[in-house]
């Protein structure tokens, strides 16, 4: 009867740990997705290039791409794209004020296409996506870093 009881005490304890797991809040890939945009928005600095580029679009979209997109002052326009699983590690060059962030990717992944330049229109691939920013603190990139790899492991995830 002892041993009975034994088993019966431990499944409904785990009986009981998966249902308060069910009902817990993990961190989904959307949450991810969104920390990332708001981040890229509020830091990214604009005047880096103020000189050359009119305008910018940088979005980090819910199926999981990063599109960054520069419009210059001469017409030209470059557009830039990876998927995020693609990520592989990330540098930040500059200082807390003023610098870029070098997100590399596992091989050629990320597109490059180039519009009305002077030699033509171009469709290239890359490794990296270079990104101006403004205000970082050590702190903001260990999450941009923590954020693309839970990313990562969410998809890679069988």
């Amino acid at each position: 009867m002892k041993k009975f009881t034994l088993c019966l005490k431990i499944s409904l304890l785990s009986a009981f740990c998966m249902f308060l797991c069910a009902f817990s809040d993990p961190e989904t890939i959307t949450q991810s997705i969104n920390f990332l945009q708001k981040t890229f928005t509020d830091h990214y600095d604009n005047s880096q290039e103020s000189d050359q580029v009119k305008r910018y679009e940088l979005n980090v979209t819910n199926n999981g791409f990063c599109r960054y997109k520069r419009y210059f002052n001469n017409g030209k326009t470059e557009y830039f794209a990876f998927k995020l699983s693609k990520f592989k590690d990330m540098d930040y060059y500059g200082t807390t004020t003023s610098g870029k962030l070098y997100i590399h990717t596992k091989g050629d992944d990320v597109i490059v296409q180039t519009y009305k330049d002077r030699g033509g229109d171009v469709d290239s691939m890359a490794t990296q996506l270079v990104i101006p920013l403004k205000n970082m603190e050590a702190e903001d990139l260990n999450l941009i870093r923590d954020n693309l790899n839970k990313i990562n492991a969410q998809v890679s995830a069988p």
